[in-house]
């Protein structure tokens, strides 16, 4: 399948110091070549596992860690149970040592125990590490810095509301991506419900059943696909969805979130989850009539539909700040208190 797919555009020759605004901007995914590869965790991986192993310990200090974990006869996906009322794989909280023991320990098993910890704080359970191995262009953005170690698994596609910069300090990684617009195609399961907090597409990508999910082969028509080796990188645009297949016995992802938008703003989940309360079951013309709102004041929204009200008394269609924001929220809190 992923031979078929049309690959993610590429930009080569670039270090940390050429990270640029125009690439943390983009509203397109791209691999960074090599734009790692001189961390010093990158270059203990290079060298071999147990090197990158040792590399993670000098900074561990003592604090446990989520780990999601399968038994071999599930494989390699982290997904639902057959009901959707539950999970294939169990949770533990464990400090980092076994679980490095763990990777090495079953690093030549052919069919291992999935091993996978996920969106970690770098700096609480590594800290130092970022002043070896960082990237100096996203400490403006104030990224969110996480760490995923693991061995082979595959994460189902989702998205992420913030924008991603997943960089490969060791093994190798593909991610298959989709643009927003493929949303109907994915086949997205419960929002209640989920493996780790965001809806996912319930198509297997190893195997896909198009009878099951015939739109996916129109979602994989628009896919992309990043085939990532120790030492690159991949710019994600925020909403994209993405899937996410760790290849070797041993990888590390170290990745950084950040969002193009005031630190007032909610997320628009939060806005979604209420549409479906207040708007999805309205009779179909009072729905258009919503949506009309919805483009007129938001989506479409470039300040010329408040020209013709005096500036001062705008209020809540005038642009917002920090207070006017809070205001709004605490109003809203109010309102919904039933």
């Amino acid at each position: 399948m992923h031979g078929a797919l049309k690959p993610v555009r590429e930009i080569t020759g670039i270090g940390p110091e050429q990270l640029s605004e125009e690439i943390l901007t983009g509203t397109e995914p791209v691999i960074l070549r090599g734009l790692v590869t001189s961390w010093p965790v990158v270059q203990a991986a290079l060298t071999s596992q147990t090197d990158a192993d040792a590399y993670l310990r000098r900074f561990y200090r003592d604090a446990t860690m989520t780990v999601m974990h399968t038994p071999p006869e599930v494989g390699e996906r982290f997904f639902y149970n057959a009901d959707l009322t539950g999970f294939n794989y169990a949770s533990s909280r464990v400090k980092l040592e076994p679980i490095l023991d763990a990777l090495r320990d079953h690093r030549h098993d052919e069919t291992p125990p999935a091993i996978y910890i996920g969106s970690s704080t770098l700096d609480t359970y590594l800290p130092g590490f970022r002043e070896e191995n960082d990237l100096a262009a996203l400490k403006a953005h104030d990224a969110l810095v996480n760490i995923w170690i693991g061995n082979r698994t595959r994460i189902p596609a989702h998205f992420d509301l913030p924008d991603n910069l997943a960089c490969i300090a060791a093994g190798r990684r593909r991610f298959t991506v989709f643009p927003p617009d493929q949303l109907s195609n994915l086949y997205i399961g419960p929002f209640d419900l989920t493996p780790a907090g965001q809806a996912i597409s319930l198509v297997d990508f190893a195997k896909p059943d198009f009878e099951q999910f015939p739109r996916f082969a129109t979602a994989l028509a628009h896919a992309q696909v990043a085939e990532l080796n120790t030492g690159d990188a991949l710019f994600l645009p925020s909403m994209w969805w993405h899937h996410v297949e760790a290849l070797e016995s041993f990888n590390i992802l170290i990745n950084y979130w950040w969002r193009q938008s005031p630190g007032y703003m909610d997320t628009p989940l939060i806005t979604l989850m209420h549409a479906m309360l207040t708007m999805r079951d309205l009779p179909a013309a009072q729905r258009s009539a919503w949506q009309e709102l919805f483009r007129h004041y938001v989506f479409d929204s470039d300040g010329a539909e408040v020209q013709h009200i005096p500036e001062a008394a705008r209020g809540m269609l005038a642009p917002f700040t920090e207070d006017s924001a809070r205001v709004l929220r605490a109003n809203l809190l109010n309102k919904m208190k039933r």
